[in-house]
């Protein structure tokens, strides 16, 4: 099974489903950018706060949108007068990011691959990486820092965000219904914490298969590959049942590269 074609499949159905990941920024966003006024989330409900976009904000910086298709944030930034690239696994959205750039009429190198596999990138392509949550959806996360450390110039910025991992003890069927009912041990990982049954309903769905990795290896791991981190916040999730419970739902991360 390869988890990574079937999450491009499942994104894939997110675009068609309207997932709010996969909704490109308006025009008044897009507007407001080319101004250098960046309105861009890491998260799913605070945006990113504007002392952590001053290099974006500014203009004349390489940037690599990982895994952050959808039309959300790479036209942003290339409206802000920077030079964007963009990977991500799902096709349809990267569709996303090139109608909003035919659209508006913006240069964006559009990438179809891994996010743990940035080979055809050298080393120090680029100064900033932007990675809204998708870590969740691979399974060796600490692979996708090592790949940012190597095409990040020295002094580069990383900007990610990622999903709290408790959350993922919680029965998910349960937690739709309005219920908290604690089922798995952490690290999660819908390939091995689920029942054949379990699985085998979710792919037949097109839901996306995720694993939940720990904090040693979400922040632990960015420090390990090279990183300071030099910012942090945290969010909720409005529709997640979770959020009642557990304030600090996702987790934002600024660092710089030290080497």
């Amino acid at each position: 099974m390869d988890y990574r074609e079937l999450n491009r499949e499942a994104w894939n159905e997110e675009v068609s489903r309207g997932n709010a990941w996969t909704v490109p920024s308006s025009d008044a966003e897009i507007e407001l950018a080319r101004s250098g006024v960046l309105n861009v989330k890491l998260t799913p409900c605070k945006n990113v706060p504007a002392a952590w976009l001053r290099e974006l904000s500014a203009g004349g910086r390489r940037v690599l949108g990982l895994a952050s298709g959808g039309g959300q944030q790479c036209p942003l930034f290339a409206a802000a007068g920077n030079a964007v690239t963009l990977l991500d696994n799902s096709d349809a959205q990267l569709s996303q990011d090139r109608a909003a750039a035919e659209r508006h009429g913006l240069s964006i190198a559009l990438e179809q691959g891994d996010m743990a596999n940035l080979e055809r990138f050298a080393d120090g392509s680029f100064d900033v990486v932007f990675n809204p949550p998708s870590i969740c959806f691979t399974e060796d996360a600490e692979a996708v820092w090592r790949e940012c450390a190597r095409v990040l110039r020295p002094g580069g910025i990383l900007m990610t965000g990622f999903q709290n991992p408790v959350l993922y003890i919680f029965d998910e069927e349960a937690a739709v219904k309005g219920k908290l009912k604690v089922k798995y041990t952490i690290p999660f990982s819908d390939v091995k914490s689920l029942s054949k049954a379990e699985l085998k309903k979710r792919i037949e769905a097109k839901d996306t298969l995720e694993f939940s990795h720990s904090l040693d290896t979400l922040l632990g791991g960015i420090t390990r590959s090279g990183f300071a981190i030099e910012g942090l916040y945290t969010d909720f999730s409005a529709d997640e049942t979770e959020t009642s419970y557990v304030n600090d739902c996702f987790i934002a991360v600024r660092a710089v590269l030290k080497h």
